[in-house]
């Protein structure tokens, strides 16, 4: 769920301006606008040379500019229009915009183009390699070292060598066997299903076998008589899938597999290479979720070597970061554990034990970035400062000492130079659109590189300010935000929509440019409403205690904690409190239906977007690990279905779903209707035919039309 939500607010942009006069947005703007004429100006890929001073970006999409350090001045490297006749060259179709980029040495790019990867010396303007790949290959992973390509056609992996000779690893006709994807649903931070070693040598690669999970029916309305496209969805309780890891020598040709040992059922986790390519690690955790192992394993012979450290704990253990080794002590590697309640840095040797704890607190480490060019100091991004910002620090490995970097309040990601030397800070706050800054390794600015103008200044942008709450027992802080209705008059009321989502790995508000929030929070209370926005406990970025609370019992803590929201807004004195709405997307759809059947005096309409209904028949990796299984918690299950609290629905309540969603099937939300039925409550239904979880594109113009005018009529 967490990667769909993920997805679905990066189509939102933050902001913060206050205009007494202006224009006035409209649905498309709120929609689809933040992408288009409402887009903050920013530098485009921008990246570091390898081995240089040198930062690389676009301003445009033409020209691929370069400035150094030491002189600032800014020239072009190399042009779209340069890389079109290169194409041409190769009878390849020329491209619009220049592609997406990684730097593979100095003065050689590695691209990604419809008939395959090129590399091009943008130097001598001239392709190095072509690697042509048919039209269905996917996955595809490149490896500099090697100059190997891993990629997926259907669910087969292949290898293409420097010769552009091809290799299948894989051959099962059977659709249930999947080889070089991601698995276990993406989960514990899996993104990808390939890993080339260091010298690409070897290249460890996933292979799950679903064919024992119970296929889930999803329906292609294309065809005259629709057609059904089954997917492999093991819910919570049922049979899971078994995923092993294969290793492939691009010397021998020959492929073996890693003696990962029973249980079958168990997550295979953060794969990681040793420097020297002889091992692989890691992290084994049970179904449970709630033991994982740090294992090493024999790259040669796949046996098993043993295990370098354990984790437990009676809610959850949820890996997401494979180990990183330090190349001068390849002995060494870097771990990221919540064990002592907050992400925090480890420093390990290669026997399992603790060297040093890098980093302390209670607060997070949300990034680790890297390390300066002799690896004695680390660098990463935390919540150190305010839940609310993120900033860069630097930590030296021997003595301790950490530095933050950044000295602007807001919203920091980091660019560090291959030296060390230098960061390309980028950043946003509640009145910064988004900057950009060249910093030195003490974080001195040495100048600022690019600097957005508002693309919002000629708009009336009501005002948004950040809140703080307490939660709901009384001991915790809740940061929230609140936008408040255009040239408000405090002698009226107003409608009022509480914007939700509370669920793990996700945090709503943040200090950056809109605080956090979509524009048509924005555009609502231009029209009249005020908009809250408050992260609950259960959500991101707040320490174990504060987001595993939800353990078992997911949706109690997190209502409670959004009562609290709606107290605030009642002592505001110009909310209606007749009027108050709710609205959120797949964990926020589950909370909108579960506020307004707990609480069904409260919230008059309400708006779920692709909800979790009843958790059984939400999938095992995410289900599993905050609820266990219904058999092990059937209490839990009972209190958290909202299909039994169905009859308490007082509010106008629109659902809308993806009839093909496949991260929350349509189960849910049919069941919740039938329950409706039965007890004849009245509800609203809505079915994106050609969707899944999120509707993107510009039929989410529609959608946000559908929402809006759902509250403009009802509240």
């Amino acid at each position: 769920m967490k990667k769909y939500f993920i997805l679905y607010m990066l189509m939102v942009f933050c902001s913060f301006s206050v205009f007494s006069q202006g224009k006035l947005l409209t649905v498309d703007d709120a929609a689809i606008g933040q992408y288009r004429q409402f887009s903050p100006q920013m530098l485009y890929q921008l990246k570091w040379m390898p081995g240089s001073d040198i930062y690389t970006y676009f301003k445009k999409k033409g020209e691929m500019l370069a400035c150094s350090v030491k002189s600032g001045k800014e020239s072009v490297l190399f042009t779209t229009q340069e890389l079109n006749t290169l194409l041409s060259s190769k009878e390849l179709n020329p491209v619009a915009a220049f592609p997406y980029y990684e730097w593979v040495s100095q003065n050689v790019i590695r691209i990604q183009i419809p008939e395959g990867i090129m590399c091009v010396n943008i130097k001598d303007k001239k392709v190095e390699n072509l690697y042509r790949l048919k039209e269905e290959a996917d996955n595809i992973d490149f490896c500099s070292a090697s100059g190997c390509i891993a990629y997926t056609i259907a669910n087969n992996l292949y290898v293409m060598n420097s010769k552009a000779e091809n290799k299948a690893l894989s051959s099962d006709p059977d659709t249930g066997i999947v080889t070089g994807k991601a698995v276990h649903r993406n989960e514990f931070g899996i993104e990808k299903g390939t890993f080339w070693s260091e010298s690409g040598k070897n290249l460890a690669f996933y292979r799950m076998d679903e064919s024992m999970v119970t296929n889930y029916p999803l329906v292609d309305i294309e065809p005259r008589i629709a057609e059904v496209n089954p997917i492999r969805y093991p819910m919570a309780g049922m049979t899971s899938h078994q995923v092993t890891v294969g290793i492939y020598s691009v010397e021998t040709g020959k492929t073996i597999f890693l003696k990962t040992g029973e249980p079958k059922e168990q997550y295979l986790t953060n794969i990681s290479w040793s420097a020297d390519d002889k091992y692989v690690f890691i992290a084994v955790l049970n179904r449970e979720q709630n033991h994982m192992k740090f294992n090493q394993y024999n790259a040669e012979t796949g046996d098993f070597m043993k295990t370098l450290f354990e984790e437990k704990n009676d809610r959850y253990v949820e890996p997401l970061h494979p180990a990183v080794f330090l190349k001068k002590k390849p002995g060494e590697f870097i771990w990221q554990s919540q064990a002592d309640g907050f992400n925090h840095l480890y420093l390990y040797d290669a026997n399992g034990k603790v060297i040093r704890q890098l980093t302390k607190g209670e607060w997070v480490v949300t990034d680790f970035l890297g390390f300066n060019q002799d690896e004695s100091v680390v660098y990463f991004l935390s919540t150190e400062k305010s839940p609310l910002e993120r900033h860069l620090y630097a930590v030296n490995m021997e003595s301790g000492k950490k530095q933050c970097l950044t000295s602007q309040q807001g919203y920091h990601s980091a660019i560090i130079a291959s030296s060390g030397n230098y960061v390309l800070d980028n950043y946003s706050s509640q009145g910064i659109v988004n900057n950009y800054d060249l910093l030195d390794v003490n974080g001195k600015k040495i100048r600022e590189i690019y600097s957005s103008s508002d693309p919002l200044k000629d708009i009336a942008m009501p005002e948004m300010k950040f809140i703080k709450i307490k939660s709901a027992d009384g001991k915790t802080d809740l940061y929230g935000r609140i936008i408040k209705p255009l040239n408000l008059d405090t002698t009226k009321k107003y409608p009022a929509i509480v914007y939700v989502y509370g669920g793990p790995h996700a945090q709503l508000v943040e200090n950056s440019w809109l605080g956090g929030a979509p524009l048509w929070d924005y555009y609502m209370a231009q029209k009249g409403y005020v908009v809250i926005t408050v992260d609950n406990r259960g959500s991101a970025n707040r320490g174990f205690a504060f987001e595993s609370v939800i353990h078992r019992n997911c949706g109690e803590a997190e209502a409670f904690d959004q009562m609290e929201a709606v107290k605030y807004l009642k002592g505001l004195g110009y909310v209606d409190e007749k009027r108050i709405g709710v609205h959120g997307w797949s964990y926020g759809g589950f909370m909108t239906l579960n506020l307004m059947t707990t609480f069904p005096e409260v919230f008059k309409t309400g708006v779920a977007g692709g909800p979790v209904i009843d958790w059984k028949y939400y999938e095992i990796m995410y289900g599993e690990r905050y609820m266990d299984t219904p058999q092990e918690n059937p209490e839990g299950y009972e209190k958290t279905s909202l299909i039994k609290k169905a009859h308490n629905l007082k509010g106008k309540a629109l659902i809308i779903h993806g009839y093909i969603d496949d991260t929350v099937v349509l189960q849910h939300s049919l069941s919740f209707l039938q329950e409706c039925i039965k007890n004849n409550i009245l509800v609203d239904y809505f079915v994106f035919p050609e969707h899944q979880h999120n509707v993107r594109g510009m039929d989410r113009i529609y959608l946000m039309k559908k929402i809006t005018q759902y509250f403009d009529d009802n509240l």
